[in-house]
């Protein structure tokens, strides 16, 4: 029988996993996947082999996570989302399944990311949103962040923003679009747009736009900063409770489903 991909758009509740990727002693959203597809494809596990967009950190959440694998049973592509969904715990959803090529890769086939990070700006902390956004009890300026969140987007060395142990061959993106909304009040979004990240980089272009919200940086030094190519000038990481993988885009040719 004919192998086929199938590609998964997931959403999971970081809280208590240990990222995307399997771990040996550690919960993780690909170990839960794989687990699930074992038991649903009648294989062994660890024999179906899950590929992800993203390699999310522990406790980062995501609305579109794209992951692939293969098979050759004949299951309906939503027969697989919803038999995948019966088995995997309350905190991981498939939201969608159909069939792409062979060729398409969910990440090298990608041409960009939507991350977005919650800031509770407001004095008293949350319990609903303790493990989703990042509390800052201190007033924020966010007309001082807009204006330096002006200096992110284009295409540049961002090694500024590179967390210690990136493996990243080159420290070059693209930055699209970084815009701050708030959701509701009090509960700051920074929606971060572009073609690829480094390692950690949302979270400390998060951090270095609260350092100036906060006024520990002034915005016009953030221009600076990114041109010295050094971590250590930059603001703070954010915590990943914040974070979320919001979206993966494709160009048509390499997205088209069959």
């Amino acid at each position: 029988m004919a192998t086929r991909q199938i590609r998964l758009t997931v959403e999971y509740d970081g809280t208590g996993l240990a990222g995307w990727q399997r771990q040996a002693n550690a919960p993780t959203v690909q170990e839960h996947l794989e687990t699930a597809l074992a038991a649903l494809l009648g294989r062994p596990d660890p024999a179906v082999s899950v590929t992800g967009a993203s390699r999310t950190d522990a406790g980062v959440h995501a609305l579109g996570q794209v992951a692939c694998f293969t098979t050759d049973r004949p299951i309906p592509v939503h027969g697989v989302r919803r038999g995948l969904n019966s088995l995997l715990p309350p905190t991981i959803a498939v939201v969608e399944a159909s069939e792409v090529p062979p060729d398409f890769h969910p990440r090298f086939s990608a041409t960009g990311k939507h991350y977005r990070y919650l800031v509770l700006a407001r004095p008293d902390r949350s319990p609903l949103l303790a493990a989703r956004a990042w509390h800052r009890p201190l007033p924020l300026d966010v007309d001082a962040m807009r204006a330096a969140a002006a200096a992110f987007p284009g295409e540049r060395d961002f090694a500024a923003l590179r967390a210690a142990g990136c493996t990243a061959r080159t420290t070059t993106r693209n930055i699209e679009d970084v815009a701050l909304s708030f959701l509701e009040p009090g509960v700051l979004a920074v929606d971060v747009r572009g073609n690829a990240f480094l390692r950690n980089m949302v979270r400390i272009l998060v951090g270095t736009l609260v350092d100036v919200g906060e006024g520990r940086l002034p915005a016009a030094q953030v221009p600076e900063i990114l041109a010295s190519l050094d971590r250590t000038r930059a603001g703070q990481t954010a915590p990943p409770q914040g974070l979320y993988l919001v979206s993966v885009r494709y160009a048509p040719d390499a997205a088209g489903h069959l």
